[in-house]
């Protein structure tokens, strides 16, 4: 183990960049496999080889800006998929969105039909729990 310690040395490392483009080399040599496209498989060495060198570049500061590039560009998407995937998993809550000013309003669940107050408008506006 101290051998890799020594190797990686002054090393950048993994990051969420190099493990997006370690997924993507995944994918497209999984899809490659099926239909025996050699082009798709061919095509998953070049993600593994920019993460390979990534993990090994010396240049630290060139990778970090980089990722955070990366971050800037996927982190909106993550979290839009993520906001739908916490509500699917609320049990005790329903999502409505204000009809004038279009903000999300979370209100309990079972209450039968009730006037819903916007927090940030103050639009009242009723629905069925």
């Amino acid at each position: 183990m101290n051998w890799l310690r020594r190797v990686m040395n002054g090393r950048y490392g993994v990051d969420q960049l190099s493990l997006a483009l370690l997924v993507i080399s995944v994918i497209l040599t999984v899809v490659g496999i099926f239909p025996k496209s050699h082009v798709l498989s061919t095509l998953s060495i070049i993600p593994l080889l920019i993460c390979y060198f990534r993990t090994f570049s010396k240049n630290i500061r060139k990778r970090y800006e980089e990722n955070r590039k990366f971050l800037a560009f996927w982190n909106p998407i993550r979290n839009y998929f993520m906001k739908y995937v916490n509500r699917s998993k609320d049990k005790t809550h329903r999502y409505y969105r204000c009809p004038k000013c279009k903000k999300t309003v979370r209100v309990p669940k079972g209450k039968g039909k009730i006037c819903i107050t916007c927090p940030v408008c103050k639009e009242e506006f009723i629905r069925k729990s």
